[in-house]
């Protein structure tokens, strides 16, 4: 280890001691959340953002220094390894500082400098970087190094600026200043490409656009990004002349007492506008584009969080609808275990307009099977069978609806997943199966689907794609974790998502459960082919094994600290049947006469390990989700034309993006609580439900401006 545990340690404020522990079992093969959950006492209870922090930091040194092995092989194979450049870049911290000093011994393409030095003119080069101070003019100078593919002193002086330029562009100190002057000072000037077509003026606000570099904002970088590679908008970055040429006079400077002083001055001015400052304005747009796409990237994925822990309506008879015009809106009844028990598609909008009809059909369903939930897609024609629902319910009090993002529905539905999941049912009624299993439990339901397809960010198709897919990846590995899984009733999708087992696994596992019943026990697991000792001590933490043969199987208490978990139970009195309000009691009085140390050095555990048992004695496999505010259900329907200035409303955060947050509050489209508006130490999410006030309606365009209740 290359001192990263000092390294990351300082970056991100944490102990070395924790940082090279965490390092050293993530190497072990350990997943994330069995690190952060049951191995507290060795990483100091880092969490799983902090342990994602520090692995993706440890991945990123260890690149460097990948990378810096790499340079300095290629320089010493070159024969131009000096001490003084293997110091400097033995010490360098960054990929860019790497490459800025590798830059002048890269293997290049035939260069105008390269032509030069071929036809003997770097001797003359040097002597204009020297500044020499000799008794004759450059053209004097410039007679000495003519040959036959050199005839003029003109063509020699020529060669030899490019041969400068060049050294100047290669020079890392000279790079590394120019770029740092460019990400602060510099302009990036956008225009709209004469004749291009943007017929909905998406980029308007971009087609003269100019803005100090510092200063310009993640969402803003990607829509100008967009609107280039869409061919609309030309972008540029400008730097200072007072900018680049300090950054280059800071090392290679004319000296006005040599004859070469102006030839110096022409190479400056050349290696900058030819060389230097495409490089840097690369560079820069890139290093924009990374932070842009990163932020946008960071917001998806805490979009994801929070739509991901959504508490779960469970225990009820759920009716999905997925909505549509023409084609008629698909229904699909489900039982509160998410199995389907009935279909069928209604036709109340354009052009049938069979409203009466639709309403009777519905009723008829809800009274067969004791539909207590409608859940409507959130899409086409969404808000015109909201209006359906909501005149059905009225009239029964023991029904509610909901609206729930359909995204990536239809994704689903045309899966293998959806196929072998819903064999017998059509690919349009499969979406109205998902809307409805949405409502009953989002996490089981959406880790089926690309987290890409989910909808819940900006710009997702605009990122680096990979580092989008490991980032969401990661967010539902830790979500799926954080909640559990019921080992006996889980889909193959969800879980795929538990540490340690896998896609292949996971199939082995429901087989095994198709082929031979319920799992008694997470001991019973250990049959599974496969599944190996290292996969069950990553993954049976995880997974619950509900009415089973041993109470601690459905908690998430890992089995390794079942001996502890029963002295604890036997010393606070506690059995299989304690009711939980007893259980919690007895855990509490426990707590009260016995201080938490002397407890950990009696059943010999750490004090992290012994508080999450304790707290799962008193709650055993409880869902932390059930611990949010419930979604919001609804009874009525609003349109645009009921809303007023100044009224308040209840309303569902569908999206948070940096400008603010949209909200559905029950009308055709979602309002904007601007940014401005939500307290500076509040933090939205996905699926959270908030009281707002109406500031603005614009009927006409479609706008209702939101504010904090």
């Amino acid at each position: 280890m290359r001192n990263y545990d000092q390294k990351i340690a300082q970056l991100l404020n944490l102990r070395p001691t924790q940082v090279g522990a965490a390092i050293q079992l993530l190497d072990e093969g350990n997943t994330l959340p069995f690190v952060a959950r049951y191995r507290k006492e060795m990483t100091g209870s880092l969490d799983e953002d902090q342990l994602r922090q520090l692995l993706e930091s440890v991945t990123k040194l260890r690149a460097v220094d990948e990378r810096r092995d790499t340079i300095l092989e290629s320089i010493e194979e070159q024969g131009k390894l000096t001490p003084e450049l293997k110091k400097e870049i033995e010490t360098a911290e960054t990929l860019t500082t790497l490459e800025d000093l590798y830059q002048p011994y890269k293997p290049k393409r035939r260069t105008r400098a390269s032509i030069a030095r071929e036809n003997g003119l770097q001797g003359l080069a040097d002597l204009i970087l020297q500044q020499a101070k000799v008794n004759k003019n450059a053209a004097q100078i410039a007679k000495d190094y003519l040959s036959a593919e050199v005839s003029t002193g003109e063509d020699a002086l020529s060669g030899a600026r490019d041969i400068v330029a060049e050294t100047i562009s290669d020079h890392a100190g000279v790079r590394g200043e120019l770029r740092s002057k460019a990400l602060r000072w510099g302009l990036l000037q956008c225009e709209k490409i004469k004749d291009a077509a943007d017929e909905k003026a998406v980029y308007e606000l971009y087609y003269a656009y100019e803005q100090r570099i510092d200063r310009l904002k993640p969402y803003q970088i990607l829509a100008m990004n967009r609107g280039e590679a869409e061919k609309v908008l030309r972008v540029k970055i400008d730097v200072a002349e007072r900018d680049w040429q300090g950054a280059i006079e800071s090392t290679f400077r004319p000296d006005r007492r040599s004859p070469l002083a102006e030839q110096m001055e022409l190479a400056i001015a050349d290696a900058a506008k030819r060389l230097l400052l495409p490089a840097i304005e690369r560079d820069v747009r890139g290093v924009l584009g990374e932070e842009a796409e990163k932020h946008a990237i960071t917001i998806f994925a805490t979009n994801l969080r929070g739509l991901l822990t959504q508490p779960p309506l469970a225990g009820r008879v759920v009716m999905g609808i997925d909505p549509a015009f023409r084609t008629g809106c698909k229904i699909c009844v489900v039982d509160a275990t998410g199995k389907v028990i009935d279909t069928t598609a209604i036709f109340p909008h354009e052009p049938q307009r069979q409203w009466r009809e639709s309403l009777k059909t519905l009723a008829a369903l809800i009274t067969r099977y004791g539909v207590t939930l409608i859940a409507i897609g959130n899409g086409t024609a969404s808000r015109e069978t909201e209006q359906l629902a909501a005149e059905l319910t009225r009239n029964i009090e023991s029904v509610k609806y909901i609206m729930v993002n359909e995204a990536g529905a239809s994704v689903y539905s045309a899966s293998p997943l959806a196929r072998a999941e819903l064999p017998d049912l059509d690919v349009t009624l499969r979406g109205a199966a998902s809307i409805a299993r949405r409502a009953q439990d989002p996490l089981a339901e959406l880790v089926k689907i690309d987290p890409k397809s989910i909808g819940v960010g900006m710009y997702q198709h605009d990122v680096n794609q990979k580092e989008l897919i490991d980032a969401l990846n990661g967010v539902v590995e830790t979500v799926v974790n954080r909640v559990g899984v019921d080992v006996n009733t889980a889909s193959v999708a969800l879980l795929t998502h538990v540490a340690g087992i896998g896609p292949k696994l996971a199939e082995t596992i429901v087989a095994q459960r198709d082929e031979n019943g319920a799992f008694p026990s997470r001991a019973a697991l250990k049959k599974v082919p496969k599944l190996g000792p290292k996969a069950f001590e990553q993954a049976a933490g995880f997974l619950r094994v509900r009415n089973g043969d041993n109470m601690l199987d459905a908690s998430a208490i890992h089995p390794e600290s079942y001996k502890i978990a029963q002295a604890i139970l036997k010393k606070a009195g506690i059995k299989d049947n304690t009711p939980p309000a007893e259980r919690e009691k007895r855990i509490a009085q426990l707590r009260e006469n016995n201080p938490l140390h002397d407890l950990a050095a009696e059943f010999e555990t750490g004090i992290p390990t012994l508080t999450d048992i304790l707290e799962q004695l008193i709650r055993p496999g409880r869902d932390p989700r059930e611990d949010l505010p419930a979604p919001l259900l609804r009874s009525d329907v609003l349109s645009v034309d009921d809303l007023q200035t100044g009224m308040k409303l209840s309303g569902t955060v569908r999206n948070v993006v940096d400008f603010g947050a949209f909200v559905d509050i029950g009308v055709k489209q979602d309002g904007l609580l601007h940014r401005s508006q939500i307290p500076r130490e509040r933090q939205l999410s996905v699926g959270e439900v908030i009281e707002v006030e109406i500031l603005s309606v614009e009927k006409e365009r479609g706008r209702i401006g939101l504010g904090w209740v």
